[in-house]
Parts: C-alpha cells; sequence; structure tokens
C-alpha cells in the first residue's frame, strides 16, 4: 500500500516510516521541512495523492489551550484532503486515558482531534499509547530544583517509542478500526519511583520528592493513564534504559 505519514520526520513518524517501508509497503514521509503545512492546507492534496492510507503524526508546538486551535484547523484540512483524494484509512496517535483528564488543555485538544476524525468521512483508527519512555527526561525537568526533583505518584505504564511506531505500523497496514486500539508497556509504576530509578541508572544523585501538586501529572487523577487490558508491548523500562 501506498501510505502518507504525515508528521513523518519525528520521533514516531521516522520509525513508522521505516517499519512500514521494511513490511513492503511504500511510506512517504511527509512534514514541514518536505513542503507541506497542516493549518495553511498548503501542499497536502499533493501529499495524500494516491495514498491508501494517511497517518497523521503531527503534533501542537504548545500544551496550552492553543493546542485545541491547532488540531481542529489540522484534523478539517488533512480531513478534506483525505477525503478529496479517495484515501480509505485514516490513522491518528492518541493517548490512553485522554477522555478522562478534563483539566489539561492538550488532553481536551487531542479528545477534540479523536472525535472531529470519528466524525468525519474517511474510516479510521485511533492508536491510543501510553507515556513514552522516552520523555521521562522532559518530566523531570520540568519540576527539577538544584538537588531536588517533585514528581507526584501518579501510576505511570511506559511504552517505548519503537513499540508505538510498531503498533502505529500495524495499525496503518490492518482494516479501520473505525474506533480505539489501546497500546500500553508492560509495567506500571508510581511516577516518582519512575524517577528514581531513572536518575539511580544515569548516576544523577538528585533526590525525588514525592509532591502529588508537582508537575503536569498532578492534574491526573487515580490510574486513568494506564490500562493493564490494552494490546502490552514487550519492552521493559530498565531495559530500555540499558539499550
Amino acid at each position: 500500500m501506498k501510505i502518507a505519514v504525515i508528521g513523518g520526520t519525528g520521533l514516531i513518524g521516522s520509525q513508522v516510516v521505516t517499519d512500514l517501508n521494511a513490511a513492503g509497503h511504500e511510506a512517504v514521509p511527509h512534514s514541514k521541512s518536505t513542503g507541506i503545512d497542516v493549518i495553511s492546507g498548503q501542499g497536502l492534496d499533493d501529499a495524500v495523492a494516491g495514498a491508501d492510507v494517511v497517518v497523521n503524526l503531527t503534533n501542537s508546538p504548545t500544551f496550552d489551550d492553543a493546542s485545541l486551535g491547532f488540531f481542529q484547523t489540522s484534523m478539517d484540512n488533512l480531513l478534506a484532503s483525505a477525503h478529496r483524494g479517495g484515501v480509505g484509512h485514516f490513522v491518528i496517535l492518541s493517548i490512553v486515558g485522554v477522555d478522562r483528564v478534563p483539566e489539561l488543555d492538550y488532553y481536551r485538544a487531542k479528545v477534540l482531534q479523536e472525535q472531529i476524525l470519528a466524525a468525519g468521512p474517511v474510516p479510521y483508527s485511533i492508536v491510543r499509547a501510553t507515556q513514552f519512555m522516552d520523555f521521562m527526561d522532559a518530566v523531570l525537568s520540568w519540576t527539577a530544583d538544584g538537588d531536588t526533583v517533585r514528581l507526584p505518584a501518579t501510576p505511570i505504564q511506559p511504552i517505548a517509542s519503537k513499540d508505538v511506531a510498531r503498533a502505529v505500523a500495524e495499525v496503518a497496514a490492518g482494516t479501520p478500526v473505525n474506533g480505539i486500539h489501546n497500546i500500553a508497556g508492560p509495567e506500571v509504576f508510581p511516577l516518582d519511583e519512575l524517577g528514581r530509578i531513572t536518575l539511580s541508572h544515569k548516576g544523577d544523585h538528585r533526590t525525588v520528592v514525592t509532591d502529588p501538586t508537582a508537575g503536569m501529572f498532578a492534574a491526573v487523577k487515580g490510574d486513568v493513564l494506564t490500562d493493564k487490558n490494552a494490546h502490552l508491548a514487550p519492552t521493559r523500562y530498565t531495559d530500555w534504559l540499558s539499550s
């Protein structure tokens, strides 16, 4: 199949392109660097022309309420181009539990993206993943202060980006789900414990202090970002740290 991967040069997109091409498909990466703009619509018709599948992995440049406008406009533009081009399957990547954290602007924006896709004219699949292992350093940096990192004990089920990409590629090459496919890492950790494991592995002697008010994940109640019934990926966090 010919598959247009919008956002195909990023962390997940580049791996999705590699996985799809290795499986014998023709996956073509598209991004701002290749001349498309999902907000203005520039180049989108050409990017999806002749594609059997569109995978949209573009992301908002901000995590505040401006992300709502980004997903509204980008999805409207991409779906219109996909429909005009006769695309038979449209795939997006979202977040496990995203509809259960309305306190976060970015999560509400991702819910909006899902809703626009589900109401649109193209058969679709939504892949929801748990938190990426690759982003743990960023999470630590948000609440770092001197020798201390403050983190809540929010349950997290981290997944490696390579496992996310593999799942997205498999879904893209399959029949539209017209619903949600959940994927998750094999283990659940309190976020503060995950921080301690990460720092210890790196030989970083900062102290993790459990603080239920610290950082973005403080807004998350209970274990909504985990799903033990999801399709579980194989990579364990300590193995990923050592790779």
